[in-house]
């Protein structure tokens, strides 16, 4: 099984300072999902990882959150994509919990519930957590230069092997090059 693991905004959509908090922000980036077309046609399983602290922080619901991602899902069905899942962690930064990216919970469960072995599994991110996490659980960590991607690249300081591309369909170019 070909698995990909994909942060949520600032990869398949556009990312916001102030949180997407309802379904009619939730825009997706162009090509994302025709990119996510292109990996379910190939066989390969797409997850989504993605803190969302905006939960905790009261900006939404768990049932605004739920609609959010029906919407992306339909999307990229409509596209010919399928996600197959999609993982979250809805805790604050300051909760000290295991699966808010930088940490590799999120990963770990998806390894678990794939019953596979991460090793290679390529993650696309925007972010530096987003690549730390990626590399903790043992994944390959793609930087995709859209939403807060620039801004990571021009820190630097990325986790050793990260691929730096332009965006989603570029990685996911690459990912199928190699199959």
């Amino acid at each position: 099984m070909k698995l990909a693991i994909l942060d949520r905004d600032g990869v398949i959509n556009h990312d916001s300072e102030h949180y997407i908090k309802s379904p009619e922000e939730w825009l997706a980036l162009p090509g994302s999902l025709e990119a996510i077309a292109r990996l379910s046609r190939a066989g390969w399983r797409v997850v989504v990882a993605s803190n969302q602290s905006g939960l905790a922080r009261g900006l939404f619901t768990m049932e605004t959150l739920n609609a959010i991602h029906a919407k992306m899902r339909k999307e990229a069905a409509a596209a010919g994509g399928s996600i197959d899942a999609v993982f979250v962690c809805p805790h604050g930064p300051d909760e000290g919990c295991g699966c808010r990216k930088p940490e590799p919970g999120l990963f770990l469960d998806i390894g678990r519930r794939y019953d596979t072995d991460l090793r290679d599994v390529p993650v696309a991110g925007d972010s530096l957590r987003d690549l730390q996490a990626a590399s903790a659980a043992g994944c390959s960590p793609w930087l995709v230069l859209t939403g807060n991607g620039r801004k990571t690249w021009d820190k630097g300081d990325l986790p050793a092997g990260t691929q730096v591309v332009e965006d989603l369909a570029t990685a996911v170019d690459a990912w199928l090059q190699e199959t």
